[in-house]
């Protein structure tokens, strides 16, 4: 029986991303929340796990050579645990690079510009004071729009951004999937709110979505 991953934690979409796949590649795992809110992310033990101050991160007590490993931002937690398990990665080369391409797009893309949304919709207004700038929410109102188009597009005639379900469906959804909260529309793209409710019925996908889910504020 493998030794469990140390999982440091908070439920928020980039969160999602590690415990979708934690559940998704059937890997035994310990929780550690790390409550943002309270500032946990600055403590000194947190950063030499993650100096970045950001989570995900985990802590695989079966690392390279059996020793154990840290490892910090989603992208490369689900890169690492993609060849640690041989698995979600593509089924070919061509189609691994494929996967590693659409991954670097969520990361470089689909994540800030939502993240941008999200904050400058839902928070920034609300602050003391108020920052409501029409400016900032049109311009990551707009360009998440523009990126929701692509995926439309890439997931013409095929159920998965890469044809077979990977770790990049696993970093796109949790994004993609406050797209009400992020303003968007989705009467026009067809293929992405398939793959959308496609990606919402895996049973990993539905246990990493709820997974301390009453700690979420928004």
């Amino acid at each position: 029986m493998r030794d469990a991953i140390d999982f440091y934690y908070w439920p928020t979409p980039n969160g999602w991303k590690i415990s979708i796949a934690l559940f998704e590649f059937d890997l035994p795992f310990e929780t550690h929340l790390i409550n943002i809110r309270n500032g946990d992310q600055f403590d000194p033990n947190f950063l030499k796990i993650a100096p970045n101050n950001r989570i995900p991160a985990i802590t695989d007590p079966e690392g390279p050579d059996g020793n154990p490993i840290s490892i910090f931002e989603s992208g490369a937690i689900l890169q690492y645990l993609a060849n640690k398990m041989n698995k979600f990665t593509g089924t070919s080369q061509r189609n691994r690079i494929a996967v590693n391409q659409w991954l670097m797009w969520q990361i470089s893309g689909v994540g800030p510009m939502a993240g941008q949304c999200h904050h400058f919709i839902k928070y920034a207004p609300f602050m003391d004071p108020p920052n409501n700038i029409p400016y900032a929410k049109d311009r990551y109102r707009n360009e998440t729009a523009r990126l929701y188009r692509v995926l439309e597009d890439q997931l013409k005639n095929q159920e998965y951004i890469c044809g077979t379900y990977s770790i990049a469906d696993m970093a796109v959804w949790p994004w993609a999937s406050l797209w009400e909260g992020q303003e968007q529309i989705l009467d026009d793209k067809p293929n992405l709110t398939a793959w959308l409710e496609r990606v919402a019925n895996r049973p990993a996908v539905q246990k990493g979505r709820g997974h301390y889910a009453e700690l979420r504020s928004t």
